[in-house]
């Protein structure tokens, strides 16, 4: 799951970006509104989630909803800002936000609206992600596996193992590029050229492997990587 957040106080930013990350999300965070846009405009990442400040240089939290919406695009909204006025809250409301949370606030508040907008868009994830014997949950972040008739064991994955491992089965059988992983699974931040998605491929095969899932993920030489639904059983 990724988030853009559009946060331009940097110590906040940097708290929210830190807290949502520890929950398995794949957070970009961007201080300039202008910049949001061009994220929220590239039709090669696609978020799960965008939080929005109201006063941002560039292009404001509510003209960044405006444009969203006027584009037909539904992706859910949540408005953070210090204006607290009912006239305030209509505004933002108007412009296309889902939600609104004004500051200071609690990092648990913000999980919380993050949650109840996840559940109340019809386009996204279940709570449950089911691929063969393979069952990710998103309610804990966790991963299971169970084989044959055995209890389900569950698999202990780091964050980013987790975020690959979501993508894939959300692409069964599908080839993904090491491009692909990387504008969807790391931050818009990550360096293009690193050897980061290999690395990471290895630690989650190796995990896997551990629970009799050898060859689920498979290299497909000269183009990337691909979830073997034949072997996720």
């Amino acid at each position: 799951m990724r988030i853009l957040l559009v946060e331009d106080e940097p110590d906040l930013g940097e708290a929210i970006q830190r807290s949502l990350s520890r929950e398995k999300y794949v957070v970009d965070w961007v201080q300039n509104g202008k910049k949001a846009w061009d994220y929220l405009d590239n039709s090669q990442v696609h978020y799960t989630v965008a939080i929005l400040d109201w006063l941002l240089p560039g292009l404001s939290g509510v003209e960044l909803c405006h444009r969203l919406r006027s584009q037909k695009n539904a992706l859910p909204v949540l408005m953070l800002t210090a204006k607290d006025s009912m006239e305030d809250r209509v505004a933002g409301l108007d412009a296309g936000a889902d939600d609104y949370l004004v500051k200071p606030f609690g990092m648990a508040e913000l999980k919380a609206r993050i949650r109840a907008l996840q559940r109340r868009s019809q386009s996204l994830q279940p709570q449950q992600l089911q691929i063969g014997n393979l069952c990710l949950d998103y309610a804990t972040a966790t991963v299971s596996a169970q084989q044959g008739q055995a209890t389900k064991q569950a698999i202990s994955l780091t964050a980013k193992e987790f975020q690959l491992l979501e993508y894939f089965m959300k692409h069964p059988n599908q080839i993904l590029t090491r491009d692909q992983l990387m504008n969807q699974v790391w931050d818009a931040e990550a360096d293009p050229i690193s050897n980061v998605v290999p690395a990471q491929m290895r630690l989650l095969r190796r995990k896997l492997a551990e629970h009799g899932y050898d060859d689920v993920l498979e290299t497909v030489y000269g183009l990337g990587y691909r979830l073997n639904l034949s072997h996720a059983s």
